[in-house]
């Protein structure tokens, strides 16, 4: 059956609020530099008052996956949470204005919309502290089956893995998925996130996935091992597809005996590694969902990731179409 959308994506709904830092800051504010932790509304309120100056921008990591794979050209849809308020109307906004289809019910009467404070030190890296407002109240209702069954691929954020309400709500995307001949895809987001849901995370990747995005320390998470060949051996054993990015090594695809060695995109100067694992996603979820060969996805998925450390914010800032089409993709 034809799809109506070559990728879906359910993700937290937030919005990025992004600064430049120091390793001193961080020290001073107790965060562990390239992680993500949760925090309270008082809290992030008070972390954005100690901030430097910098940009607020519509994110999330599926959401920002999503804006890619519209930069790419593919047809997209979300599903994500925010509340209806001023930051619910600009994430609504800014993601219908890049082409992706959003038509969840807003959350009324209850947490404001979920942001993410980003601080960037001067080697790219962010380190993430995140309000989950609204976004955590994603539930089993919101997924709609005619999105679910209309789309190539079905693409899971890891982080929302956090609520119980919202791996319901993953169950019931895999099982429509499925049941239609779809396929689930799942990033594993961070390996805090592995760590606090182990067994179950670990249960729900080998019995109701079928493509891994993950980077060299989610899977050693994953695993609990510090042996990388010998977790991709086994991630490569429980899914139909594992894209493994490492940084300047670029990235692993696996797809049972295959694999396929992807080098990193050279970049001038890298400004802000933010988004750089979503981007990857997009290219490589567009170049699958319309059939291209495994090596090319990676490419993609590398290209698209180049373009967005190379600024500021988690999205494209020039049409990743264009850029694929000057390098044959």
């Amino acid at each position: 059956m034809t799809a109506r959308y070559d990728v879906a994506a359910i993700g937290n709904a937030l919005v990025d609020v992004i600064a430049p830092s120091d390793d001193a800051f961080l020290t001073a504010e107790k965060l562990v530099k390239g992680s993500m932790q949760l925090v309270d509304q008082d809290y992030a309120v008070a972390l954005y008052s100690r901030m430097a100056s910098g940009m607020e921008t519509s994110g999330g990591s599926g959401g920002n996956t999503i804006a890619g794979v519209a930069s790419l050209g593919g047809k997209a849809v979300y599903l994500g949470k925010v509340a209806d308020d001023q930051l619910g109307d600009i994430f609504a906004h800014d993601i219908k204005a890049i082409g992706v289809d959003y038509d969840v019910p807003r959350l009324v009467g209850g947490a404001a919309t979920g942001r993410c404070m980003i601080n960037v030190t001067p080697d790219g890296q962010r380190t993430m502290c995140t309000f989950l407002g609204a976004s955590n109240q994603l539930t089993a209702d919101d997924v709609d089956p005619a999105v679910i069954e209309g789309s190539s691929i079905v693409y899971l954020e890891g982080y929302l893995f956090d609520p119980s309400e919202a791996r319901v709500a993953f169950a019931k995307a895999a099982a429509l998925a499925h049941g239609a001949g779809r396929q689930i895809a799942v990033t594993l987001s961070d390996s805090f996130v592995v760590d606090r849901h182990y067994e179950a995370l670990r249960g729900f990747v080998e019995t109701q996935v079928d493509i891994v995005f993950a980077n060299e320390a989610e899977l050693l998470s994953l695993y609990r091992t510090d042996d990388f060949e010998a977790a991709a051996k086994q991630l490569a054993a429980s899914v139909g597809i594992a894209a493994v990015t490492r940084g300047e090594k670029g990235s692993v695809v696996l797809s049972g005996e295959a694999r396929h060695e992807i080098a990193a995109e050279a970049v001038e100067k890298i400004v802000d590694t933010t988004g750089a694992g979503d981007q990857y996603a997009a290219g490589f979820l567009y170049g699958l969902a319309k059939g291209k060969p495994l090596a090319d996805c990676g490419r993609l998925g590398s290209m698209a990731a180049a373009e967005v450390i190379s600024h500021y914010g988690p999205r494209p800032l020039v049409s990743l179409k264009d850029l694929a089409a000057a390098k044959g993709l």
